[in-house]
């Protein structure tokens, strides 16, 4: 396994900043942020736990983030906002290193995954509106291959493998599951 550290991930965005863009008609522009907090010899991710009174996605883990508004200039300032106004989290406390690959999900969305490094998590203010709880998982517990499961599921016709992670009492899985393996994969910690 990689020395995963800040320069380690600044460093892999850099060599290899391209990415796929998807464009699909019907489909939702959106952006999350996928927040990594340095521990000062870990990463963690950030999560948000959905309440269950939001339109989509009731109860379930995701990254803040949300569809693309007019006014937001690109998919960062997209993942941005919607960090500040879900979990509180300031933009001048997030360090962007890169994007990943474009996710289309079966609920319709086409999801742009922006990649922040977070070095001092500020106090955060949740939207209670939109957001139940805040934690997170170290990224050491996703790398490690014995952590995850995947099911064969079958939206629309289309068949995906789906992976499931537990951790202490939450599930994640779908696109936030979909989007952390994509970037282990993009930082060489799992096939």
């Amino acid at each position: 396994m990689h020395d995963v550290n800040p320069e380690y991930i600044r460093a892999v965005f850099t060599d290899a900043p391209q990415h796929r863009t998807l464009s699909l008609p019907h489909y939702q522009r959106s952006a999350v942020l996928v927040p990594l907090i340095w521990r000062g010899d870990q990463f963690a991710f950030l999560f948000t736990k959905r309440t269950d009174s939001v339109e989509t996605h009731k109860g379930q883990v995701s990254f803040p983030g949300g569809v693309v508004d007019a006014s937001d200039t690109d998919d960062m300032q997209t993942a941005l906002r919607e960090a500040q106004e879900e979990i509180g989290l300031p933009p001048s406390s997030v360090e962007v290193v890169g994007v990943l690959d474009d996710l289309a999900t079966p609920t319709g969305f086409v999801i742009r995954p922006v990649v922040g490094i977070i070095g001092k998590v500020p106090p955060l203010t949740t939207n209670t509106d939109e957001v139940s709880e805040v934690f997170e998982v170290p990224l050491a517990f996703f790398a490690d291959q014995t952590s995850g499961r995947t099911e064969a599921r079958e939206v629309r016709g289309i068949h995906y493998e789906m992976w499931f992670y537990e951790h202490g009492n939450h599930l994640i899985w779908g696109a936030t599951a979909t989007i952390v393996r994509m970037l282990l994969k993009k930082l060489q910690l799992v096939q």
